[in-house]
């Protein structure tokens, strides 16, 4: 099947990993984003505005920070909305509330616009590899039509439901992949601080019945300080985090662990890592053991934490 015309609005760290496979396969992409730069280092022709880019594709891709901004691009003065054409696709690929993304659906499916949210996991090792897996809500006939552009950069695609499926699947994961990556994080601090050997230690968890992602692909890299930069950023984390309690206090389900998982890196963010990536709740978590790294020697302490 030949590839529709796409066109990605948000070239960050995912969004541009997406859209540089899908330019890299020879399959017709062009990108928008505020920032030149970012654009420019995706490596992706550049649209001449949000605009020209609705006009010109018949695939609009959003990987945009949150449902606040996804709304203004869309449903906003002279966004998507406003300029779209019936028989258009947009494809949301960030994680966004499912009932902001209920309310982007019924007003472009006004306009005869099918909307599927498409939620992602894999980070931007799998973006790279072109094996992320997506969890989409919404029409199937329309996620037919633009499986050619997803299956350059996803190896696992899964229909979900009606619309608001996919991103509550991407949240309920993110929720996993947050108490995953923080009870990891903390436990390798406790870890060290007892005087264990990291590397061994691991091998005992991925043996044994805590393993879980974290210490399969993360804290192997951590301990020998390679934070794996260029993923999931704090601040994001923390903001799929409040999602998932946002929605499980809508449904009526009870979490006795989400809100001790987002304090953990509310608490890092505060401690200056949220533009970072989430890995370094470890080194949040760390500060406040005062000053554990991974990376030092067995009983040592970060310069910045001795005297406190």
């Amino acid at each position: 099947m030949t590839a529709p015309r796409a066109g990605i609005i948000g070239t960050g760290a995912m969004g541009g990993r997406m859209a540089a496979r899908v330019h890299q396969a020879g399959d017709p992409i062009v990108g928008y984003d505020r920032d030149a730069e970012r654009l420019a280092a995706s490596g992706i022709p550049a649209a001449g505005s949000l605009v020209d880019l609705v006009l010109q594709v018949d695939v609009v891709l959003l990987s945009l920070p949150d449902s606040t901004i996804i709304e203004a691009v869309v449903l906003g003065d002279g966004g998507v909305l406003d300029h779209a054409r019936t028989g258009q696709v947009v494809v949301d690929l960030s994680t966004a509330s499912p009932e902001s993304t209920r309310r982007i659906h019924r007003a472009l499916g006004e306009k005869g616009v099918e909307f599927l949210d498409a939620g992602i996991s894999g980070g931007a090792k799998a973006a790279d590899a072109g094996t992320l897996t997506i969890m989409v809500g919404g029409d199937a006939e329309a996620l037919g039509r633009v499986r050619p552009v997803l299956d350059r950069f996803a190896a696992k695609i899964f229909h979900m439901g009606e619309s608001g499926a996919g991103h509550t699947a991407k949240l309920l994961n993110n929720f996993l992949n947050g108490i995953a990556l923080a009870a990891t994080a903390e436990v390798m601090v406790a870890a060290k601080r007892s005087g264990l050997d990291l590397e061994q230690f691991l091998d005992v968890l991925n043996s044994s019945t805590g393993v879980n992602f974290a210490t399969l692909n993360r804290f192997p890299h951590i301990v020998k300080g390679d934070y794996l930069e260029g993923g999931l950023t704090g601040g994001l984390m923390a903001k799929d985090l409040r999602l998932y309690l946002e929605h499980v206090a809508r449904i009526g389900v009870p979490t006795f662990t989400g809100p001790a998982c987002l304090a953990a890196f509310e608490v890092a963010n505060a401690l200056g890592y949220e533009d970072q990536i989430s890995n370094r709740v470890v080194d949040g978590i760390g500060d406040l053991a005062g000053g554990v790294r991974l990376q030092d020697p067995v009983g040592t302490r970060t310069r910045s934490r001795e005297g406190r």
